[in-house]
């Protein structure tokens, strides 16, 4: 929830200009009532049909942000055993825990079935195979799901595509319905459900509804076969708008256009979205340091860097960059870079955008998910806080980190 009010650019009844000032800067700031409604857009959009939004976790993992999703309900897709961690310190419930992912192992497989989470969506027969002799050593039945790759294309950057057959998740569909056969004899399993993700960043929901409807015939099919299938995992991938006036299909339409279709199967669903419930709650601010020209080439340089927001470098990723304290100025056309010694460390390229100068702010947009989660300490720059907003309150939920931290885990 970020708007202005007058000039100054406020995050719920926080003006951002103070905020800067007093924890320094690059900070990551996050709404909490922007987490909330985007988690409950999902959840109250199903209405009675049997269902458990799982966030997912790598879009953001702060403890944080975690305990305020715990409270109001959420279930959890992790994708490693340190999520998994990070979910029971902040409080999440295990049996609404599912864990996604195609290289699991034994110790991370052992310590879920340890805390009984919900369930495991997997990815190969190997993987089946480990699970089955964890739980037996164990003594506890492992539910799973498999995730078949249906071989749609996600129109997406082809980085966070993850449904065609050349990529590395999942089963293809035509071999699946064999392997939860065999599946079958392993005696510490029990199938639970179809799992399916085809990719991130999703801005038309058409590749969505042709996998589910894939997925659920073949949810049918193995119903028929003998397995006790209970429930269908969506994935998630929902895209949000990182342009202005980019078009993003709306969370209740889109639930809705689902209905349908999961209530004539009569299965309970799973969806597990991330960027959609984080993304949009999140900016990243900076101070700017200078102002340079090359040529006719202008550059703002900031105290953010690709350490901090990877994504422009990464994916080309496009980030809004608006002043935190409007001004008067004639716009000006810049690249937004950062200090870190790479050509590629920019934030912004060739954009039109406020005439600041040094010492003003600047909010990089929909930084909530896959900003700080993704941030490193390249050129050894200690990372970024984290803040949560609640109204007219704040709290640091992560430190800055310091010279010594860099070094804590080191010996010379």
């Amino acid at each position: 929830m970020f708007s202005y009010s007058q000039n100054d650019l406020y995050c719920e009844q926080v003006p951002l200009a103070d905020l800067a000032a007093r924890t320094g800067t690059p900070v990551y700031v996050y709404s909490s009532q922007t987490l909330l409604d985007n988690y409950r857009a999902y959840d109250e959009a199903f209405g009675d049909l049997p269902h458990t939004v799982c966030y997912a976790v790598k879009a953001n993992s702060s403890l944080g942000v975690l305990a305020l999703l715990a409270k109001a309900g959420a279930g959890f897709d992790i994708v490693s055993g340190g999520e998994l961690f990070r979910v029971l310190r902040a409080g999440g419930d295990p049996a609404k825990v599912v864990f996604s992912g195609v290289g699991k192992t034994a110790a991370e497989v052992e310590y879920a079935l340890s805390n009984g989470i919900h369930s495991f969506n997997c990815e190969s027969e190997a993987e089946l195979a480990l699970i089955d002799a964890l739980a037996g050593r164990l003594g506890v039945k492992a539910g799973f799901s498999i995730r078949v790759n249906p071989d749609v294309d996600a129109a997406t950057h082809p980085y966070i595509s993850t449904g065609l057959s050349q990529h590395k998740f999942g089963i293809a569909m035509a071999d699946a319905a064999a392997v939860y056969e065999r599946a079958r004899r392993l005696p510490n399993l029990s199938a639970e459900g179809v799992s399916c993700h085809i990719g991130s960043q999703m801005l038309d929901p058409a590749p969505i509804l042709e996998a589910v409807d894939r997925v659920l015939a073949m949810a049918a099919a193995l119903g028929a076969q003998g397995d006790h299938i209970r429930h269908v995992d969506l994935g998630g991938g929902l895209g949000v708008a990182y342009q202005p006036g980019e078009k993003t299909p709306a969370i209740g339409s889109f639930i809705e256009s689902l209905k349908a279709r999961l209530r004539r199967s009569g299965l309970a669903v799973m969806v597990e979205p991330g960027r959609s419930i984080a993304a949009p709650a999140g900016v990243l601010l900076t101070r700017v340091l200078y102002r340079k020209k090359n040529g006719t080439k202008e550059f703002v340089i900031v105290d953010a860097a690709m350490n901090d927001l990877i994504r422009p470098a990464l994916y080309k990723a496009h980030h809004e960059v608006i002043p935190v304290r409007r001004n008067t100025l004639p716009p000006i056309t810049a690249d937004v870079v950062g200090p870190v010694c790479e050509t590629g460390d920019f934030l912004a390229r060739d954009r039109h955008m406020a005439n600041v100068m040094p010492g003003d702010f600047l909010a990089v947009c929909t930084a909530g998910a896959y900003g700080f989660v993704q941030s490193s300490n390249y050129n050894s720059r200690p990372r970024a806080p984290e803040v949560l907003v609640e109204g007219a309150a704040w709290r640091v939920i992560r430190q800055r980190e310091t010279y010594e931290d860099l070094v804590k885990a080191e010996t010379r």
